[in-house]
């Protein structure tokens, strides 16, 4: 049996209005008035968020200094890690998108402080895991960060983010539908260690959104908080598992290829979305349809066009797939799929 450690969120704060409760938060985690809190945040999320999350540590006696979040990669993260370090900031807030939070992470964990979770836009589950997703590592994946002592998820500066970063909350958590079925084929076939409770609950979240699609696409509040929970739920999922593998499997090597193939072309759920319609094909499952119809009707991308990847990028980044985590098993197996099984795989989920 694998030994892992399981670390999770002392303190989880989702409604409207909370971000007014952050100093208070930092007490219960044994802050104290003189401690200096570093956030972590770029110039628009600061505007939305960091400005009222800076006023209220301050009025609590905390000291605070702004880290401004630039590329989300591994130099910037060490750099802040370093000024942490350096000038023994207590806590790391990460206020803001992936980014911010990503960026929060890695260096909160590298200088040993306490890292605090402050999403502004609901559009992956990173908002409770304990990894993170920076560029200048050996591979477009996630490295295992720190986790978030607290999050604080404010549904109404969440509501407001734009519609796509909603919806790209919703493709991520489509996808453990295929990360679970690829963490039980490992343990089937390869022996690797597998949690039925944290793949239980990463299911629970992709089923969860899948119910509430309608009202979650709705932009409202109420649905937001749904999405907000379920995301914190597959994070946890993978703070118990002690890897990604609830969250992450054939569908996210296949998001991670078309980072390689053509960065910055569409969003990490969209591209998780939408491998999760192929890799659910490839299992002879027949949710793929179902998936491929939620995600019709609430508007997120089905087709290559849509995505605004050409079909052939589409096609190669299915041949390499396989080739980003090679220790990770999953439906694409060790030797991946052909040219010609990837060309019919498009057109048979009317990718293509």
């Amino acid at each position: 049996m694998s030994i892992h450690e399981i670390k999770l969120p002392f303190i989880v704060v989702v409604g409207s209005r909370v971000l007014g409760k952050t100093a208070g938060v930092l007490e219960a985690l044994g802050g104290r008035p003189g401690d200096l809190v570093g956030i972590v945040t770029g110039r628009s999320t600061f505007e939305v968020a960091g400005r009222e999350v800076a006023e209220n540590l301050k009025a609590g006696g905390f000291r605070v200094r702004v880290f401004e979040a630039g590329e989300a990669s591994v130099g910037v993260a060490e750099k802040i890690a370093e000024q942490v370090r350096g000038e023994n900031v207590s806590f790391v807030l990460g206020v803001g998108g992936g980014r911010s939070i990503d960026l929060a992470k890695f260096a909160a964990g590298k200088a040993g402080a306490r890292m605090v979770s402050v999403p502004t836009a609901p559009s992956h589950d990173g908002i409770a895991s304990p990894f993170a997703s920076l560029k200048g590592l050996e591979r477009p994946t996630s490295v295992y960060a720190t986790t978030p002592s607290a999050i604080i998820a404010d549904t109404g500066v969440i509501s407001r983010s734009p519609r796509r970063l909603i919806l790209a909350g919703v493709g991520d958590l489509l996808g453990k539908f295929t990360a679970v079925k690829d963490w039980r084929l490992a343990h089937r076939l390869k022996g690797e260690y597998y949690g039925e409770y944290a793949a239980q609950l990463a299911l629970m979240s992709a089923k969860h959104v899948l119910r509430y699609h309608e009202l979650i696409a709705s932009g409202s509040e109420e649905g937001v908080r749904i999405l907000v929970e379920a995301l914190i739920s597959s994070g946890v999922a993978m703070c118990i598992a002690g890897s990604s593998r609830p969250a992450s499997g054939s569908e996210h090597l296949f998001s991670h290829a078309l980072d390689i193939l053509a960065p910055g072309r569409a969003l990490h759920g969209e591209q998780v979305a939408l491998g999760t319609i192929l890799m659910l094909y490839l299992y002879g499952d027949r949710r793929w349809r179902l998936v491929r119809d939620v995600m019709r009707k609430i508007g997120l991308p089905t087709r290559a066009d849509e995505i605004g990847i050409p079909v052939e990028t589409i096609v190669k980044a299915l041949t390499i797939a396989h080739k980003i985590r090679p220790e990770r098993y999953t439906i694409l197996g060790e030797n991946g799929l052909t040219w010609e099984a990837a060309w019919r795989l498009v057109k048979e989920t009317g990718v293509a």
